[in-house]
């Protein structure tokens, strides 16, 4: 019997996803606006039959530009140029819930999943941090459980506005100068606690339905919304057992909301150092940790802790009065990753920096291509996921050597696909069309019946 086959997401970060990356002599230290570089990362990708790419983003200058290209262009724009370059690969953009409206929003992802054919999806965030909400006219990040109602609503909106026109609104009939039908067009009449919108939107419903919808977030808060809305999760997990132990409960969420369990896909996040030889590896990994500016770093570790800089010292473990969780109200399971991460390794301060310098609490691996196809089929096997999120620590070189070494044993092992064989990025992932909500099977074109819009919107 063929084995069930790993999703591959390529997780893109201008020169690479270790914060010293732009150092190296071959890394172009202005990629991160360069259009050219990301046509380039995308061809990769889609070569290596990968099922998406991922780009994060955020309201706000992440981090301290000193330490390392810090500017983003705008994801959704960035995508809509990619999908010109690509015929295949999904397309991912991150999108906060915190500062921006649905209607607006839900149009962006819209016209990105018709420009593209389908292949739109979107990474739904709530966006912590003071310097964020100061961005918008607010003193302080608004409450976790808010954000993450008001994140809620933001869903719900967004898909009734991609529902607000029926697949078959359109008909064209040049003949009879309709083109098309007014009683398949309707408003959303929404009023919540966090908006109120009227709709329709004005591009028609999405090729996929809906986009791809993925979460991030590992907090009870972030798990309780992956289990309602998301249908992927990148999640970031130390050790098997925390990501076997992840894996069960965002399924048994799932499953206690009605849902099925393969519906909701689980990606941890896997940054690989790729060589020959297991030494070459490793000794790209040090080479790495050494160009990384141990002040910057630990501005930023502090910033992560919500410490004093002049708290932390690099040759020291980490103080033992540390805030608690409950305290943290921006990224609460960041923290908490960081934090045990550092207490279960009796690491220094500097130890702790070279290990989050790579993925930012990911998994960093550092091996051969053998040894990396192994981790990934072990943890597979193993249900602690049903695919990774591929963060090279250095681009283009760490994605190609991915694509190239890695890709083609885990084809050999029957774990992934040999060519594409759909094509939407719901059709990767093995996920169906949603269904529309605001129009029901019994509508028809000649005396039209619906549900009614008070009945759907209180579906």
């Amino acid at each position: 019997m063929p084995r069930k086959q790993l999703h591959l997401n390529a997780f893109l970060m201008s020169t690479g996803h270790h914060e010293a990356s732009w150092r190296l002599p071959e890394s172009h230290a202005g990629a991160n606006s360069d259009l050219d570089h990301y046509r380039n990362l995308a061809r990769i990708a889609e070569r290596g039959l990968l099922d998406s790419l991922f780009l994060a983003d955020g309201p706000v200058l992440m981090g301290d530009p000193g330490r390392r290209p810090a500017a983003k262009l705008e994801p959704t724009v960035l995508l809509t140029a990619l999908a010109g370059v690509t015929e295949h690969i999904g397309l991912i953009a991150t999108a906060s819930t915190s500062y921006n409206e649905p209607y607006n929003l839900a149009r962006r992802f819209a016209s990105l999943d018709h420009i593209s054919g389908g292949r739109a999806g979107w990474n739904i965030v709530t966006t912590a941090g003071a310097d964020a909400a100061r961005n918008f006219g607010l003193d302080d990040t608004p409450l976790h459980h808010d954000r993450y109602r008001r994140a809620a609503e933001f869903v719900e909106v967004s898909t009734k506005l991609w529902d607000s026109w029926a697949d078959d609104a359109v008909v064209a009939d040049k003949e009879a100068g309709v083109h098309a039908l007014a009683d398949r067009v309707r408003s959303i009449a929404h009023t919540g606690e966090f908006f109120r919108v009227d709709g329709p939107l004005n591009v028609e419903r999405p090729p996929q339905g809906y986009p791809l919808l993925v979460q991030a977030g590992s907090s009870e808060d972030g798990k309780d919304f992956a289990a309602r809305y998301a249908e992927a999760v990148f999640t970031a997990q130390q050790t098997l057992e925390e990501g076997i132990a992840f894996y069960k409960d965002v399924k048994q969420r799932a499953e206690a909301l009605g849902r099925d369990p393969d519906g909701i896909k689980i990606l941890p996040g896997i940054v690989p150092v790729i060589g020959d030889t297991e030494a070459e590896a490793l000794e790209l990994d040090a080479e790495l940790d050494r160009l990384i500016v141990p002040e910057y770093a630990k501005r930023q570790l502090a910033r992560t802790l919500k410490l004093d800089p002049a708290e932390l010292h690099l040759d020291r473990e980490l103080p033992e009065d540390l805030p608690d969780e409950d305290e943290i109200e921006g990224a609460k399971s960041r923290y908490t990753l960081v934090v045990e991460l550092a207490r279960r390794e009796r690491l220094t301060v500097r130890q702790l920096i070279g290990r989050l310098g790579g993925g930012r609490g990911h998994r960093t691996f550092a091996g051969t291509a053998e040894q990396v196809a192994d981790t990934i089929e072990h943890w597979y096997d193993s249900g602690a996921a049903d695919g990774f999120n591929i963060m090279p620590a250095v681009l283009p070189s760490g994605l190609e050597v991915f694509v190239d070494r890695v890709v083609p044993i885990l084809q050999e092992r029957g774990l992934f696909r040999t060519e594409y064989t759909a094509d939407t990025l719901r059709g990767h992932y093995g996920l169906p069309r949603p269904a529309n909500r605001l129009f029901d099977t019994v509508d028809t074109h000649e005396g039209h019946t619906g549900i009614g819009l008070a009945t759907a919107a209180a579906r």
